[in-house]
């Protein structure tokens, strides 16, 4: 029922492994991406429903000793998560501030093994395809960009971008074809984004039916 969906999703995600391959050609000495490199595995992210069905759908094919490994560090990770809002609470009335706080949380993704791996990654999420070469978001009309700390990328020097908000558009695009596919109750999730340590516990109807709590 959803294999166009999915189809048009591996898209934007080939979309985004093009955008770093050519950035990646055009500064090799700035892109440090490696085996084992694993620091934009220490964080908190969300994926949008498309993409949270994407993952769900082939994370629960894999192999039940893996599934059972995984879903111990995502119990863990989305305590920690919690633990961390629960201290940005000071900042309720500064959002901004929460988000920021939260994004500087060193959370050890659910799926990467103790051997620096990860278990899903040819169906890893868009943001970790394009994480190691500059990208930008958009807040209002302004544009701000964004790069590895571990990359060879020099402050205040002007680099091509990956437009991760265009991307992101069209996953919102999808997530809101998503719900009207599945007759959702709530088409108005489709902008949202659900944690990664979170998607892998919930259940694949919840999720493309968007009956999950923000």
């Amino acid at each position: 029922m959803l294999d166009d969906l999915f189809s048009k999703y591996v898209l934007e995600a080939q979309k985004a492994d093009h955008l770093f391959k050519t950035i990646q050609e055009k500064y090799p000495l700035s892109v440090q991406c490696r085996m084992h490199c694993c620091d934009c595995c220490h964080a908190v992210f969300g994926v949008f429903p498309i993409e949270a069905a994407y993952i769900n759908y082939h994370f629960n094919r894999l192999e039940r000793k893996i599934r059972r490994d995984v879903l111990r560090r995502a119990e863990k990770a989305e305590a920690e998560i919690l633990k961390a809002k629960d201290t940005l609470k000071v900042f309720d009335d500064k959002p901004q501030m929460k988000v920021y706080g939260l994004g500087k949380q060193r959370i050890r993704c659910p799926l990467l093994t103790d051997r620096e791996e990860c278990v899903l990654y040819d169906k890893r999420p868009i943001i970790c395809r394009i994480y190691g070469v500059p990208f930008s978001l958009k807040n209002g009309d302004k544009e701000q960009a964004y790069v590895c700390a571990a990359s060879g990328f020099q402050a205040k020097v002007t680099y091509p971008t990956v437009k991760l908000y265009k991307i992101y558009h069209e996953l919102c695009k999808l997530s809101d074809e998503l719900f009207k596919k599945t007759g959702s109750a709530h088409p108005e999730k489709a902008t949202l984004m659900l944690p990664l340590s979170r998607i892998l516990r919930m259940p694949f109807e919840a999720i493309v039916k968007g009956d999950f709590e923000e």
